[in-house]
C-alpha cells in the first residue's frame, strides 16, 4: 500500500515554534520502504503518539530537503530511533552537503549508526532498494541548499515541492500525478517561500490528478486552508485538498476514486 502520512502541516517560525500545527514531516510508504522526509520538531513524539504508531526502527530512509530547523530538528533522535542507537547499523540519511558541513545539523556521532549518507544534488537520482526519486532542480530559498523530491513510482509518480521561492523551471520539474507543495504564505512577501497564488501558479502548469497544500504559515492559517483547497479546486479544474495534522491518503484508492 503506498501512502502518505503527514506527520505536521506547520510551516515558518510563528506556527511551529508556538506549535499551532504540529511540524513532524511527512512520512512516505511506498512499495514496502518507509521513508520520512523533512523530520522537524516533534517528529519521534508525533510518529509513537498515533492510535496506529508509526515505528522509527522500521524507515528505510530519511530525507532532509534542507537544513532549517522547522525541517530538520528531530533528524538525529530519528536516526537513533531508526537504528536503536546504533546497535543496528542502517538505513539511509539523503541531505544537502550544508546539512552536514560547518554548522551541521546531522550530529557526527550518529552518521556511524547508518547504512550510508548520500548528498543531495541537483538532476540526481536515487534508490531506496527499488523505489526510485530525484532532485530534479535546485530551490531558491535563502542562502541554504535546498530541494524537492520527485518519485517515479509503477503506476504513479509523485512530488514534494519543498519550500521555494516561485519559479517558472518548477513546473517541467514536477510534473506528476500527486503533487505536495508547501504554501507559508497566503499573500507575497519578500521571503523565498511560496505563496497561495505562487501554489496555484504551480497546480495549474503541473496539472497533477491530486494537489496537496502543506506547510502553513500564519497567513494560511488565518485565511482557512480547507476553504481555500475547495476554491482551488473549483478555479483549477482538479482536486486541491490541505493537508490536516496526522491525516493518512492511501494513494492508489485516492487517485482511483477522486473526491
Amino acid at each position: 500500500m503506498d501512502r502518505i502520512i503527514f506527520l505536521g502541516t506547520a510551516g515558518a517560525r510563528v506556527v511551529v515554534f508556538k506549535q499551532l500545527r504540529a511540524s513532524g514531516g511527512i512520512w512516505f510508504s511506498l512499495g514496502s520502504k518507509e521513508i520520512l522526509v523533512d523530520p522537524g520538531p516533534g517528529s519521534l513524539v508525533r510518529a509513537l503518539s498515533r492510535r496506529q504508531k508509526l515505528d522509527p526502527t522500521k524507515l528505510d530512509a530519511i530525507v532532509l530537503t534542507h537544513r532549517h530547523l522547522d525541517h530538520s530538528a528531530d533528524v538525529n533522535v530519528m536516526i537513533e530511533a531508526m537504528t536503536e542507537s546504533g546497535r543496528t547499523r542502517r538505513g539511509i540519511l539523503f541531505a544537502p552537503q550544508d546539512c552536514l558541513e560547518v554548522d551541521p545539523v546531522v550530529l557526527i556521532y550518529v552518521r556511524d549508526f547508518l547504512e550510508k549518507i548520500v548528498c543531495l544534488e541537483e538532476g540526481s537520482v536515487y534508490d531506496v532498494d527499488g523505489v526510485q526519486f530525484s532532485t530534479p532542480v535546485k530551490h531558491i530559498h535563502g542562502d541554504v541548499d535546498t530541494y524537492g523530491l520527485l518519485f517515479t513510482l509503477k503506476t504513479f509518480s509523485l512530488a514534494y515541492i519543498a519550500d521555494t521561492k516561485y519559479f517558472d523551471a518548477l513546473i517541467d520539474a514536477y510534473r506528476s500525478d500527486v503533487l505536495i507543495v508547501n504554501v507559508v504564505r497566503y499573500t507575497p512577501l519578500e521571503y523565498d517561500h511560496l505563496d497561495l497564488e505562487g501554489a496555484k501558479r504551480l497546480i495549474s502548469g503541473v496539472r497533477p490528478r491530486l494537489a496537496i497544500l502543506t506547510h502553513f504559515g500564519m497567513t494560511m492559517l488565518r485565511a482557512k486552508p480547507w476553504e481555500l483547497g475547495a476554491r482551488l479546486s473549483n478555479e483549477l479544474g482538479l482536486e486541491v485538498i490541505c493537508a490536516r495534522d496526522g491525516m493518512t491518503l492511501n494513494l492508489q484508492e485516492r487517485l482511483t476514486n477522486p473526491r
